[in-house]
């Protein structure tokens, strides 16, 4: 069985000229990706692996959630491939995940996420918005054998507040 758990990065800000990878979060996007990590304690795998995008506001995300969750920051793998709005090479650099990991909790972007979860999950979003955490439970033994899922648990900021 393989768990996967998607998370898209917080708000990021668009104030200062930099290129779309180098965007920060900005302040609602940090309360935002606080708010929901304080609150998926109870539906996160006992181990797990992170994967993040290597843009700045996912890494940004993924930081805040491994404080939040007590996961060793220095363990974050950050993968540029992940900096993807295709859902098909986010679906690639997913399947190419080692078997020796049952879980993986991935930090990225949207319309890649969204699309994934409605690809592989079990329940219709129509957009998995900044911080949106979504938790699909597969029934297969390896990554590259993933099909259609359970999507076991949808957390979006709009949910705690």
């Amino acid at each position: 069985m393989k768990n996967l758990i998607l998370i898209r990065h917080a708000k990021s800000s668009w104030e200062a000229p930099l290129k779309d990878f180098d965007r920060p979060l900005m302040k609602n996007g940090i309360q935002d990706a606080h708010l929901v990590s304080s609150n998926i304690s109870n539906f996160i795998p006992k181990t797990y692996l992170i994967w993040s995008s290597a843009a700045a506001r996912a890494a940004e995300t993924a930081l805040i959630f491994a404080q939040n969750i007590s996961y060793p920051v220095e363990s974050i793998v950050y993968k540029k491939e992940l900096y993807t709005f295709d859902e098909n090479q986010l679906e690639k650099v997913i399947k190419s995940c080692s078997n020796l990991f049952e879980s993986v909790i991935l930090f990225g972007h949207n319309e890649a996420i969204t699309n994934f979860v409605n690809k592989f999950g079990d329940v219709f979003i129509d957009n998995v918005p900044t911080s949106g955490f979504v938790s699909i439970q597969f029934q297969a033994d390896s990554w590259d054998a993933i099909h259609k899922g359970k999507t076991q648990k949808v957390i979006f900021p709009k949910d705690l507040k």
